[in-house]
C-alpha cells in the first residue's frame, strides 16, 4: 500500500444514522482510492476523534497524510478547528508530511447531485407538476460565518435557474436567519401549489430530521399545498467524485482556498471584530463524547479532558450535534442573533 494516506475529517453527531452514513461514504471512498490507506475522525460526539485517526494512520506506516474536510463549506470548523487539530499532529510528528485540503465548496458535481436528489423527489410524487409552478426551498446548516451562509444562497440560485423552478427560497437550520420555520411560513405565502424542501446537507442527523418535521407541520396547516421532501446528498456517486477530486488537488499542488470573503482575513460587513482571531479548536471538551459508533470499528479510544472548560450553552448554536444541552464552543456570537426570523427563543419554541 502507498505510504500516502487519506484522513477524512468529519464533524461528528450524536445521531447514529449520521455516523453510519459518514462511515459508508468513507468506505466507498476507499474503493475509489485503492492505492491509499483511508481513515476517518471526528471533531466531537463520535469516535475516533481526529487525533486518534491520524495516530492510526501513523501506526500503519503513513509517511504522508492528506486531510480532507468532510464538510460542504468553510466556516469555523474548516477555518479554525480542523487546521488546529491537523497542525497539532504535524508539529508532534515532523517526520510525517501532513497536508490539509479544502472543503467540498460550490462544485458542479455537487450541483448535479443536488439536482438529482430534487428530481428524485419530483418523480416519487407521481404526476408531474411543472417546475415553473413549483417553489424550491433549499435549507443550509447555518453558521456564524456569512461567507459560508452566502454559499447556500449561491447554490440555491444555481438550482433555481438551472432547473427552471418558478421561485426559490433559502433558509437555515440554525445560528443565522431565516430559520426553517419562518422561511417556510414565508414560502407558503407566495402562492405555489408545490413546495420542495431540500436540505443541502451531506448526511442525516438531528437537523435534517428537524427540517422534515417542520415541513410536515407546515403541510398539515396548509393542505392546499403539496410539500415534497428531497433527500440530502449522502453518498451520491458525484459526491464521491468530489471527495476524490479534493484528494487529487492536494497531491498535485492545486489546493485552492477562497479567502477573499473570509471574515478572519477581511472586514466583512457586520463581522469586522473577528479579523485576525487566533486559529484554534473549540472542541476539546467534547471530543469523542456521544455515539458508540467507534465500537463497530473496533476503536477503543479514551477521551481525556485537558483542564477546566467553561460549558457556556446556547441553543442557537446547535449544529448537527444532537445535543441534549447547548454550547457555543466559544465561537463569537452572530451579530444579529436576535433577528426576528433567527434562532431566538420565540422561533425555537414556535416550530423548532
Amino acid at each position: 500500500m502507498s505510504e500516502t494516506a487519506v484522513m477524512v475529517c468529519g464533524h461528528g453527531s450524536r445521531d447514529e444514522g449520521a455516523i453510519r452514513e459518514f462511515e459508508r461514504l468513507a468506505g466507498a471512498l476507499k474503493t475509489r482510492l485503492p492505492a491509499h490507506d483511508v481513515e476517518t475522525g471526528y471533531l466531537e460526539f463520535a469516535r475516533p476523534v481526529i487525533r486518534d485517526g491520524l495516530d492510526a494512520l501513523k501506526r500503519r506506516g503513513a509517511r504522508r497524510i492528506v486531510a480532507v474536510p468532510g464538510m460542504l463549506f468553510a466556516a469555523a470548523h474548516v477555518k479554525n478547528d480542523l487546521p488546529s487539530e491537523i497542525n497539532s499532529f504535524a508539529a508532534a510528528n515532523p517526520q510525517i508530511e501532513v497536508r490539509f485540503g479544502r472543503e467540498l465548496a460550490i462544485e458542479p458535481k455537487l450541483l448535479r447531485a443536488a439536482a438529482d436528489r430534487i428530481a428524485e423527489a419530483e418523480t416519487a410524487a407521481g404526476p408531474a407538476q411543472p417546475r415553473d409552478q413549483s417553489l424550491l426551498v433549499v435549507v443550509g446548516r447555518g453558521t456564524n460565518d456569512p461567507d459560508a451562509n452566502s454559499n447556500v444562497a449561491k447554490v440555491t440560485r444555481f438550482l433555481w435557474e438551472g432547473m427552471g423552478f418558478g421561485w426559490a427560497e433559502v433558509c437555515y437550520s440554525g445560528v443565522t436567519f431565516p430559520l426553517v420555520g419562518p422561511g417556510l411560513e414565508h414560502a407558503v405565502k407566495l402562492g405555489y401549489r408545490r413546495i420542495i424542501v431540500f436540505p443541502y446537507f451531506l448526511f442525516t442527523g438531528v437537523l435534517v430530521k428537524r427540517i422534515y418535521r417542520i415541513a410536515d407541520q407546515l403541510a398539515a396547516r396548509h393542505p392546499e399545498i403539496e410539500f415534497l421532501h428531497a433527500q440530502y446528498l449522502k453518498d451520491h456517486p458525484l459526491v464521491l467524485d468530489a471527495f476524490a477530486d479534493r484528494v487529487s488537488e492536494i497531491l498535485t499542488g492545486e489546493n485552492k482556498m477562497n479567502c477573499g470573503l473570509c471574515k478572519y482575513r477581511a472586514q466583512v460587513l457586520g463581522f469586522e471584530a473577528e479579523v485576525g482571531l487566533p486559529q484554534e479548536s473549540h472542541h476539546h471538551h467534547v471530543e469523542g463524547i456521544g455515539t458508540d459508533g467507534d465500537k463497530a470499528k473496533g476503536h477503543g479510544h479514551h477521551h481525556h479532558h485537558h483542564g477546566d472548560h467553561d460549558h457556556h450553552h446556547d441553543h442557537s448554536h446547535d449544529h448537527d450535534h444532537g445535543h441534549g444541552h447547548h454550547h457555543d464552543h466559544h465561537h463569537p456570537p452572530h451579530p444579529h442573533a436576535d433577528h426576528p426570523h433567527g434562532p431566538g427563543k420565540r422561533n425555537l419554541d414556535n416550530l423548532e
